[in-house]
């Protein structure tokens, strides 16, 4: 097996000092096969064996299955969560993420699947007062959208700029691959297909609606 490192970035610190590279990147590389296999999240001593490691070390790395998959997730999105576009525009680069994201959503389809799985059951545990170890959350998709959508500030109110934020998030994530897949049994590209003609329509009207609102101010004022 070939363990790639795992990126530390400001919502994922990386590996627990006292733990090596190598032994930390194994056992992220075992979930995520496991995962990949059985369509579901392993247990931590089931990727301490699958890794070879002591089951000690596997829980310093993941102290809960929350823990363990947040940390998977991180992997699974790789470079996206540091993704920069060479692009100027907003719509551009948003754009360009999604269309550069894609493959990876793809590939680690299985393992994006499950983490949705994990939150909902969670979120019901913690309702009903079950859950005994910190939630798993997600989230990633926040950062990565304000930091592609960043030219587009300057051009919507902020309240518009925040509902297109949170409808893009909407767009960009495994839940897009859940509906047209599982329920329209569309294919792959039809999915990139559908997720840019949503983006595109979704920055067309913020940009109409700022520029419309602009002119009835304008109107206003004389």
């Amino acid at each position: 097996m070939n363990a790639h490192p795992v990126t530390p970035t400001p919502d994922f610190p990386g590996r627990p000092p006292g733990i090596k590279p190598v032994t930390f990147n194994l056992l992220v590389e075992s979930a995520i096969t496991l995962m990949q296999q059985s369509g579901c999240a392993p247990s931590v001593a089931e990727v301490a064996t699958h890794a070879g490691v002591s089951r000690a070390t596997a829980y310093r790395c993941f102290p809960s299955k929350g823990a363990m998959l947040s940390i998977m997730v991180s992997q699974s999105l790789g470079p996206m969560r540091t993704f920069a576009s060479e692009h100027v525009g907003g719509k551009d680069r948003v754009m360009d993420l999604l269309t550069r994201s894609f493959p990876r959503l793809s590939k680690h389809e299985a393992t994006l699947r499950t983490a949705v799985q994990i939150s909902l059951e969670q979120q019901a545990l913690s309702k009903a007062g079950l859950l005994k170890e910190t939630p798993y959350r997600r989230g990633h998709r926040i950062q990565i959208l304000d930091k592609a959508l960043e030219p587009l500030k300057s051009q919507l109110p902020q309240d518009i700029y925040s509902q297109l934020h949170k409808s893009l998030s909407v767009v960009y994530g495994v839940e897009i691959f859940i509906v047209l897949k599982d329920i329209w049994n569309e294919k792959n590209k039809h999915v990139l297909d559908t997720m840019l003609w949503m983006a595109d329509a979704l920055i067309e009207a913020a940009l109409a609606q700022a520029k419309e609102r602009k002119k009835t101010r304008f109107k206003q004022k004389d």
